[in-house]
């Protein structure tokens, strides 16, 4: 008897419970660090690009107990597609990431340093971090000479209009690994979860390393 063909079915979609559990341990990862305390900061995974779907964080969790019961699908208008919980404020934010930028991830932090950053830096449109040999931990940088540009959108609770914003932001910036939102917080991504958390590690500790910078020489 002849073998039974190979099934030549489509592949099956990215699982969501292993995208939701990697999510909820980078936030609390986040969380640890102080990254992310109480409710703040989301974070989400794509799940397919034609049509869009994302996962992402529902919204008021604190991180310090995120798990991954607490994530949402929702479609590229920010309508929960699956999940009984209410989607982040900010998921039209990590929509407009997604629809520009070719990632798996997006991850955003609160961290006292960006936020503080993002203020000062304001009027200037964003800052430049160069001559660090952390900056080699972004994808694609090869060396400490590397200028990057982080761009500070200005933050606003009109959350279409801001998203649309950040779209021009990164379409006009397509070589930044991350953006600010003036007085808020870090925007970074990767190909998937495990490059995004690797990105957020790096800038939050080169931010770190500039406010330091900036205080040392105030003081």
């Amino acid at each position: 008897m002849s073998a039974k063909p190979h099934d030549r079915s489509k592949p099956t979609r990215v699982s969501s419970r292993q995208l939701a559990n990697a999510l909820a341990q980078a936030g609390r990862a986040f969380y640890a660090r102080g990254w992310a305390l109480g409710t703040s900061g989301n974070f989400s995974a794509v799940l397919q690009r034609e049509p869009l779907r994302l996962l992402i964080t529902a919204s008021g969790l604190d991180k310090a107990f995120l798990n991954a019961q607490y994530f949402l699908e929702i479609d590229e208008e920010g309508n929960v597609l699956r999940g009984s919980l209410s989607p982040s404020a900010e998921s039209l934010l990590h929509v407009a990431v997604a629809r520009v930028r070719s990632v798996g991830a997006i991850l955003h932090t609160h961290s006292v340093w960006s936020t503080l950053l993002s203020d000062v830096y304001a009027a200037e449109g964003g800052l430049v971090i160069s001559g660090y040999e952390m900056l080699k931990g972004l994808e694609g940088v090869k060396t400490h000479e590397h200028r990057e540009w982080l761009p500070i959108v200005e933050n606003s609770q009109d959350i279409p209009a801001l998203a649309a914003s950040i779209e021009g932001v990164l379409r006009s910036n397509p070589d930044s690994h991350g953006f600010l939102l003036r007085a808020h917080g870090l925007y970074t991504w990767g190909k998937d979860v495990a490059q995004a958390r690797r990105h957020v590690e790096i800038l939050e500790f080169l931010l770190e390393v500039l406010g330091r910078q900036q205080s040392r020489q105030v003081g």
